[in-house]
């Protein structure tokens, strides 16, 4: 049986980015105020402590731009993680970090040490979106960095947007289309929140941004699942994780900030692809099954089973059931239909 993954996650709070992009507030995000170094070996015991001894444990720098932060620091961190690795406590080291701090000599770096996956915060790969944000670089620069981390044997895992100002689903889609042509082997999608505090709240006020709603971002995040799903990248997560702040009043502005969003759109890509494939077969009356892969029966049902009555109300089926068959994977389904 495959191990189950755990990060030990350190957030490096902001740390490494002087650039303020319009969305960003990063203490917020993270849920940490600021960052101590000497906290490091402390943090990741505590983790340690909780975790199972089957587990796959993986040292992960997040919430600030990690080949940024001051190189004797960053050598600093990786040195005391790297300790972890070599008594066999974890397995490999995990950064974040943003396109315009990589380079030959931080690769170099990096490759001295158990550093395995560099997270990078793309966002978006156009490069009006990439000015209207005020990230800092081009698309040019982002493409650079991705095959630079690829060409040194790390795994790329590429992080994006929706509903950024000036996105559309076209350059969302193009944006995913891309992490995947440039080799990464996961992704991550976060639908916007607009957080108070940031230029993006204050574009808000001004009617210069219409935040996306929940509704548009499931759809837009939908469609950039499906070209991560058919390129064979997967998906780690959508949305920002849950915190008690993220939802709290005080601190968001608007913006797709469901808790489920995730959820609802992976649940509108299984309702897509189901109803391509009752289409396909010309199913209706009766009684279906679906099967879908281990893990995955909630999604495919809907969130309050609201997939499963929308296929009884489109197609006339009596009754419909969402099994796990364990050779499936990915958003692969098989349907068995029954006219009794």
């Amino acid at each position: 049986m495959k191990k189950r993954h755990i990060n030990i996650p350190i957030f490096i709070t902001h740390m490494g980015c002087p650039n303020m992009c319009v969305f960003c507030n990063q203490r917020t995000i993270s849920g940490h105020a600021s960052f101590d170094p000497d906290e490091l070996d402390s943090e990741i015991e505590r983790v340690l402590s909780t975790a199972g001894a089957d587990s796959e444990r993986e040292i992960a720098f997040f919430g600030g731009s990690f080949t940024g932060i001051d190189r004797s620091l960053m050598i600093e961190l990786l040195t005391r993680a790297q300790r972890y690795i070599d008594k066999g406590a974890a397995g490999s080291i995990r950064l974040s970090t943003r396109p315009d701090y990589i380079d030959k000599e931080i690769l170099e770096i990096l490759g001295r040490y158990s550093v395995k996956t560099i997270e990078l915060g793309l966002q978006s790969l156009d490069d009006k979106v990439l000015a209207a944000t005020k990230r800092g670089h081009d698309r040019e620069c982002a493409i650079r960095a991705c095959r630079a981390v690829v060409g040194a044997g790390f795994d790329l895992v590429g992080q994006m947007m929706i509903g950024l100002p000036l996105s559309t689903p076209e350059t969302e889609q193009e944006t995913a289309r891309l992490i995947c042509e440039l080799g990464a082997v996961g992704a991550r999608v976060y639908p916007t929140v607009v957080f108070r505090g940031t230029e993006l709240a204050d574009m808000t006020k001004q009617g210069a941004y219409t935040p996306i709603s929940n509704e548009e971002a499931v759809i837009r995040t939908k469609n950039v699942l499906d070209i991560f799903d058919r390129s064979s990248v997967p998906c780690i997560r959508v949305g920002l994780c849950a915190s008690e702040n993220l939802s709290d009043e005080s601190e968001v502005v608007g913006g797709a900030n469901h808790s489920a969003i995730g959820e609802m759109a992976m649940g509108e890509l299984y309702f897509d692809r189901i109803c391509a494939e009752i289409e396909r077969c010309g199913y209706r009356g009766g009684e279906l099954k679906i099967f879908v892969s281990r893990g995955s029966v909630s999604k495919a049902s809907g969130q309050n089973r609201r997939n499963k009555t929308r296929f009884c109300e489109k197609y006339g089926f009596k009754s419909v059931k969402v099994l796990e068959k364990n050779e499936i994977i990915g958003y692969n389904i098989i349907l068995e239909h029954n006219l009794r």
